[in-house]
């Protein structure tokens, strides 16, 4: 059977090349159930869809219910009858498939548009405006591309998304992708494209690697078999594919990485790979000895010394992107005088939205004034942006230097920023949270904990009432808080150097 090229093609290829390889000729056999959470994604991406075409004013002819032939050709038909909006149309050459959400006229022709329940800019915050998607570019060049193929293009490399904010974000493809890089975001299409059609072609091979999207890819137990088999260097933290690639020419495998004398390799502050410092490259050394010392125990960098505080909370939040809420605040407390005992603290939106998204706030801030003076420890920095974010949301409930001190307060620790980055090392393949608890010995309760699972069972507990679920959430959380707890009385007992 033929396989075409259309947009979730790029799409996956800008997430993981290899993924596009195995979707081409992997053995079907060999994936994994479709998840939950990446069900739930589908479903509210095409919730979304609906009700905001349902919100739209101006008339649109809709095709989705067509065959795909007749869709084709009643896109080409409306176009060359100059309709104004066209929903769920189709566009093809001989290589190419586009399916975009939205054709609107432009003047003599059309441009293409999707409708996304995500964020059309992603890293925008106080400091930054953010930058367009690349996962999101490469598709809408591809209808720009499919649409200049055909006659119908109205403005050279020019598209658009309607995102989860209500916002239109222009998407000129001429546009440089960072500063850091100049290559235009229709330079990366048409390097995306080529790979990918080498991939098809199987001219090339791409190699997996290890990276943060596996979690929700099907072909993930397949890839990390082999990347086990093959001993590759993603296997270690931090050392991504990009890495890996330029690294791969003289340094094949973790025992490669390992045994290997830098000499040749680091040249003062610089190495032989672009972008790597020889402080990098030492640093990847050492957790590639731990990855291959048989019973190598993990170690500090440098002394830490933790607050003295009567009471430790742990600090975990669980958010709904879709829905843009902080569903749940959760604490685990325990006191210095009463260490063998510990009590959980959840504060709870039973439903997604604002009020009870404010009163789970107001709750937990109130929790946090009552319980004065105490260590917060949470991991990494999403707690601080999310109390940033609902302090925006409803001001009365806290001010900005309240949100501000609690966080800058010496006595507020990122255990993953401040302590396991900086001054820790280990015998794993990453630093999350899960990773580093299971590996001291704590277990969750639920067979498949994670925050994505954590966000479908939200959206079930708010469609059914199904206390089970809710009671599920609140395990899963304090599951995650009691991680933490472990982790921090592993890390008092930590012994300083590699002892391998």
């Amino acid at each position: 059977m033929k396989k075409q090229i259309n947009a979730t093609t790029l799409y996956n290829y800008v997430q993981c090349p290899r993924r596009v390889q195995l979707d081409f000729f992997g053995d079907p056999s060999k994936k994994d159930r479709v998840s939950a959470f990446v069900e739930l994604l589908w479903e509210r991406g095409n919730a979304f869809e609906r009700e905001t075409m349902e919100r739209l004013d101006e008339p649109f002819a809709d095709l989705r219910s067509l065959e795909p032939l007749e869709k084709e050709q009643q896109t080409l038909r409306l176009m060359r009858l100059g309709e104004k909006i066209i929903y769920g149309g189709r566009i093809r050459t001989d290589t190419l498939i586009g399916e975009p959400d939205l054709l609107v006229q432009k003047g003599s022709g059309y441009v293409a548009g999707d409708i996304k329940s995500g964020a059309g800019i992603e890293g925008m915050d106080d400091a930054s405006d953010g930058k367009l998607k690349r996962h999101y570019a490469v598709q809408l060049a591809l209808y720009t591309d499919v649409l200049g193929q055909v006659g119908f293009l109205s403005r050279d490399r020019f598209s658009f998304i309607w995102d989860v904010h209500g916002q239109e974000v222009d998407y000129d493809l001429d546009t440089t992708i960072s500063k850091r890089d100049d290559r235009s975001l229709w330079d990366l299409y048409q390097e995306c494209l080529d790979a990918v059609i080498g991939i098809k072609n199987r001219e090339q091979e791409p190699i997996a690697a290890l990276c943060a999207v596996c979690k929700l890819c099907h072909w993930r137990s397949h890839c990390r078999a082999q990347l086990k088999q093959y001993d590759d260097l993603t296997l270690i933290p931090e050392l991504g594919r990009a890495k890996r690639d330029v690294m791969y020419p003289y340094l094949k495998t973790v025992h490669d990485l390992a045994q290997s004398d830098l000499t040749g390799i680091a040249q003062g502050k610089k190495t032989i790979f672009p972008r790597i410092s020889a402080n990098t490259i030492r640093r990847f050394q050492e957790r590639a000895r731990l990855l291959t010392t048989p019973d190598a125990k993990p170690y500090l960098k440098e002394a830490i010394e933790f607050p003295d505080a009567d009471i430790e909370l742990f600090y975990d939040v669980e958010t709904d992107p879709m829905r843009d809420c902080c569903y749940l605040h959760g604490f685990l407390e325990r006191k210095k005088s009463n260490p063998n005992r510990e009590t959980y603290h959840a504060f709870v939106a039973d439903q997604p939205n604002l009020e009870q998204e404010r009163d789970a706030f107001a709750r937990a801030m109130d929790f946090i004034k009552k319980r004065r003076p105490f260590a917060l420890y949470y991991y990494s920095h999403y707690e601080r942006t999310t109390l940033r974010r609902l302090r925006e949301r409803f001001p009365d409930i806290a001010s900005e230097a309240e949100i501000e001190a609690l966080f800058s307060s010496e006595w507020a620790i990122d255990l993953y920023s401040d302590i396991v980055r900086k001054s820790t090392e280990w015998p794993t393949n990453d630093f999350s949270i899960k990773t580093l608890a299971t590996y001291l010995g704590f277990k969750w309760r639920d067979k498949e904990p994670s925050g994505a699972a954590s966000i479908e069972w939200y959206h079930r507990w708010v469609e059914t009432g199904d206390t089970d679920l809710r009671q599920r959430i609140l395990d899963y959380n304090e599951d995650d808080c009691i991680a933490m707890r472990v982790l921090l009385d592993g890390l008092r007992t930590m012994r300083l150097g590699f002892n391998g």
